[in-house]
């Protein structure tokens, strides 16, 4: 990271910007800002380069033949796989979090090649995801229960080099009958979650902006924001 700001890559909004996934790159700016860090924000179409320098990559949820392009555009450039292996931050949503992984299934089903920067392969199963996702995030991230919503027919199987981001308490997740939400590896982080995730998640914003800068940050008041989740959590899970 540069030592007087962070650089917010969003990825291909073009392609990858269902269910207001833009929502993600604001909360991280903001919540950073609030800490007097400065941040300075990319929006990437898809006919440009990814640059190498990012401190945080963003991927947003897309239909299948937007997800197919850009996983053939990431692959021939090579700006995000350089930018991780660099240590670079990385959280990816939904057709996003898919095309991180070695596969993903097409248009009919067929696997498409991934980026292979996620330890997992994702298909379609029988059944389409629709609705609210509750879980419990994994204890050495240090996150609070994620709520969020799922929208996907995509079934997720996590493999020896990659964790599950969260145990499923409400909702569909990976749907692979392990009941998990989501993977990571690294600072590398994908989700099904949609609402936008980190919206409704402020404690997951603030993990990314943590692996970002290398340190703990100071916390902030989220009284309003706590009060809003603790609604929608009460609202799916009574």
């Amino acid at each position: 990271m540069s030592s007087d700001r962070i650089k917010i890559v969003w990825i291909y909004p073009d392609l990858l910007s269902t269910y207001g996934d833009q929502g993600n790159t604001i909360v991280l700016e903001r919540r950073a800002a609030l800490r007097g860090i400065p941040t300075e924000t990319v929006s990437l179409r898809s006919d440009e380069h990814v640059p190498a320098d990012g401190d945080i990559y963003l991927l947003g949820g897309g239909e299948d033949r937007p997800q197919i392009l850009a996983a053939q555009r990431l692959r021939g450039d090579g700006g995000l796989a350089r930018a991780v292996q660099s240590g670079a931050v990385v959280f990816a949503v939904c057709a996003g979090y898919q095309l991180l992984g070695h596969e993903f299934g097409g248009e009919e089903g067929q696997p498409v090649p991934g980026l292979g920067l996620l330890d997992i392969r994702s298909g379609r199963g029988e059944q389409r995801a629709v609705g609210e996702i509750v879980g419990d995030v994994a204890g050495e991230l240090n996150v609070p229960r994620i709520t969020g919503f799922e929208n996907h027919q995509g079934v997720t199987q996590i493999g020896p080099n990659a964790r599950p981001f969260a145990k499923v308490l409400h909702g569909v997740g990976n749907g692979d009958g392990n009941g998990f939400e989501g993977a990571y590896s690294g600072r590398v982080l994908g989700t099904y979650m949609h609402g936008p995730a980190l919206v409704r998640n402020p404690g997951l914003a603030d993990l990314l902006l943590r692996w970002a800068v290398g340190r703990d940050i100071p916390p902030l008041d989220d009284s309003w924001a706590g009060r809003l989740r603790e609604e929608r959590l009460q609202a799916v899970m009574t």
